[in-house]
C-alpha cells in the first residue's frame, strides 16, 4: 500500500469513528476517497494541509425543532436540518428535502456530494444541504404552509444570498418554496430574491429550473455517448422514477431520438414498448397524483409491473441506456447484472447516489460507461446558480437562452470529467474524473484561504 493510500485509509477510519451509524455519508466519502490515491501522490500538499480531514467535516451543522399545527389543531413536532458543508468556492448551495427518511446522515451525504457537484459546474457556489423528516404527502396546503413557516422561522437566521442559498429537492417544490420565501420575507423585512432558488417564474424564478436536472442529465449522457462513438438517437432507455427529474429526462431523450420504454414509482414500474407517452404520464403523475399503475390502465400498449423496479424490464427486453432518477441506492448489483445481459452500454445517474457501490464496480468492470450523479445531475444546481445571477442583476432570461446556458455548462462538465480522467491515466472513467476534478478545485481554494 502506497503512503497516500495509507493516509486515505487512516482518514476514512476517522470518518467512520467520528460519524457512527451514518452509512450513506460513509458511502459518499468512500466513493470520493477511492479516486484520490493518484491525486495525493501528485500533490502531497493536500495531505500536508489535512485537506481530506477538513473536507469531510462540515463547517456547520444545524439541527432544530419544527413545531406546527395540523388541520385538527394538534401540535406536531418535526426535526429540521441544515448542513453547511464547504464555502471555499462561494456561499453554501443545496436543496431542502422533506421526507420521513431524512436524518442527519442523509443530509451530510447529500451535502458532501454537493461540494463536488457544485465545483464541477464552474460557478462560484459552495456545498450544503438541508431538510426535515416532515412528510408532505397527504397534507393540506394549510398544513404545509404552517410547517414551512415554522421551518423558516429558525432557518432564516442561517441563510442569505451571500451566506447560504437553499433550493428544492424531494418533497419541496414550487409550493413549498413559495411558503418558505414568504416567511423569510416576513421575518427579514426585505425582498431578498437571491436567498432561495426554485421560485415561481413570476416572482424571481428561472425558466428551465423545473426541467434542469432531467435535461442536464440527458445532455451529459449525449456528450458521453458521442465521445465514445455512439448517441441517443435510436437508443432504448429505462428511466427510474416519474417525478420532475425522470419526466423531463424522458422528454429530452425523446427529443434527441431515443425511446424510453420504462418508468416507475414506489409502487412498481411500467413497460411501454412504444415509448412512454408524456401526456399520459403528466396527467397521471402531475394532475391526478396517482400511482403509475394508472398509466398502464390509460395506455393500451403499457404493462404494469407491480412491486418491482423498472430494471426488471431488462429481463426480457434490450436496454441500451439506464438512467436511475429516483433515490439513493435504488440500482443494486442484481439490477446491474440484468442490465448487462440486456446489452446496456451506459448508466447515467439522474438522482443522488442511486447506484450501489457493488453495482458501480460491476458496470465499470464490464466496460459500461458510467456517469456519476455529481456530474450528470448537476444541471439542477447549475440552473439554480443561474437564477441567483438573474436575481442579483434584477433580470430575467428567456427559456431558450437559459437552456442554452445549461447545455453549455453540462458540455463543460463532461469535458472536465473526461479530460481529468485522461490526465490521471484512467480514460473513460467518469467517476474518477468527476471526483478528482471537483476535489482538486475545492482543495486548491481551501489551501489559498488558509486554515479556517
Amino acid at each position: 500500500m502506497s503512503p497516500s493510500s495509507k493516509r486515505i485509509a487512516a482518514v476514512y477510519d476517522q470518518v467512520l469513528a467520528r460519524n457512527p451509524g451514518e452509512a450513506e455519508f460513509h458511502q459518499a466519502v468512500k466513493e470520493v476517497f477511492d479516486s484520490l490515491d493518484r491525486v495525493l501522490t501528485r500533490f502531497p500538499e493536500y495531505a500536508e494541509e489535512s485537506i481530506l480531514e477538513r473536507i469531510c467535516e462540515p463547517e456547520r451543522q444545524i439541527i432544530f425543532r419544527v413545531p406546527w399545527t395540523d388541520d385538527h389543531g394538534r401540535v406536531r413536532i418535526n426535526r429540521g436540518f441544515r448542513v453547511q458543508f464547504n464555502s471555499a468556492l462561494g456561499p453554501y448551495k443545496g436543496g431542502l428535502r422533506f421526507d420521513p427518511s431524512v436524518m442527519l446522515g442523509t443530509v451530510k451525504f447529500l451535502g458532501f456530494e454537493q461540494i463536488f457537484k457544485n465545483a464541477l459546474t464552474g460557478l462560484p457556489i459552495g456545498g450544503g444541504k438541508g431538510g426535515s423528516d416532515f412528510d408532505p404527502k397527504g397534507r393540506s396546503d394549510g398544513e404545509i404552509m404552517r410547517f414551512c413557516q415554522s421551518f423558516m422561522t429558525e432557518a432564516y437566521r442561517h441563510i442569505g444570498s451571500s451566506v447560504d442559498v437553499p433550493a428544492g429537492d424531494i418533497g419541496v417544490g414550487a409550493r413549498e418554496i413559495g411558503y418558505l420565501f414568504g416567511q423569510y420575507k416576513r421575518i427579514a423585512n426585505r425582498y431578498e430574491a437571491g436567498v432561495i432558488t426554485g421560485k415561481g417564474t413570476s416572482w424571481g424564478g428561472s425558466l428551465v429550473r423545473t426541467e434542469a436536472t432531467g435535461y442536464g442529465a440527458v445532455f451529459f449522457t449525449e456528450h458521453m455517448l458521442k465521445a465514445n462513438g455512439r448517441g441517443l438517437d435510436g437508443a432504448r432507455v429505462l428511466v427510474s422514477g416519474s417525478g420532475n427529474v425522470a419526466f423531463y429526462a424522458i422528454e429530452k431523450i425523446h427529443a434527441l431520438g431515443g425511446l424510453v420504454i420504462g418508468a416507475s414509482d414506489s409502487s412498481g414500474a411500467v413497460h411501454d414498448p412504444q415509448g412512454i407517452d408524456l401526456d399520459v404520464l403528466r396527467e397521471v403523475k402531475q394532475v391526478q397524483r396517482a400511482r403509475i399503475s394508472e398509466y398502464a390502465q390509460q395506455r393500451d400498449s403499457a404493462e404494469f409491473i407491480g412491486g418491482r423496479s423498472v430494471w426488471s424490464v431488462a429481463e426480457k427486453h434490450r436496454v441500451d441506456v439506464a438512467m436511475p432518477c429516483a433515490t439513493q441506492n435504488e440500482l443494486d448489483d442484481d439490477d446491474a447484472k440484468l442490465l448487462l445481459k440486456a446489452g446496456v452500454s451506459a448508466v447515467v445517474e439522474g438522482a443522488n447516489m442511486p447506484t450501489t457501490p457493488a453495482a458501480i464496480d460491476r458496470l465499470r468492470d464490464a466496460g459500461t460507461l458510467f456517469g456519476p450523479g455529481k456530474a450528470a445531475n448537476a444541471g439542477g444546481v447549475a440552473t439554480s446558480a443561474l437564477e441567483m445571477q438573474q436575481n442579483s442583476i434584477r433580470d430575467s432570461w428567456s427559456f431558450e437562452y437559459t437552456e442554452a446556458r445549461l447545455a453549455e455548462i453540462m458540455e463543460n462538465i463532461h469535458a472536465r470529467c473526461a479530460g481529468t480522467a485522461e490526465d490521471y491515466g484512467v480514460p473513460r472513467d467518469y467517476v474518477a474524473g468527476a471526483n478528482i476534478a471537483g476535489f482538486t478545485q475545492v482543495a486548491d481554494a481551501m489551501i489559498a484561504q488558509g486554515v479556517i
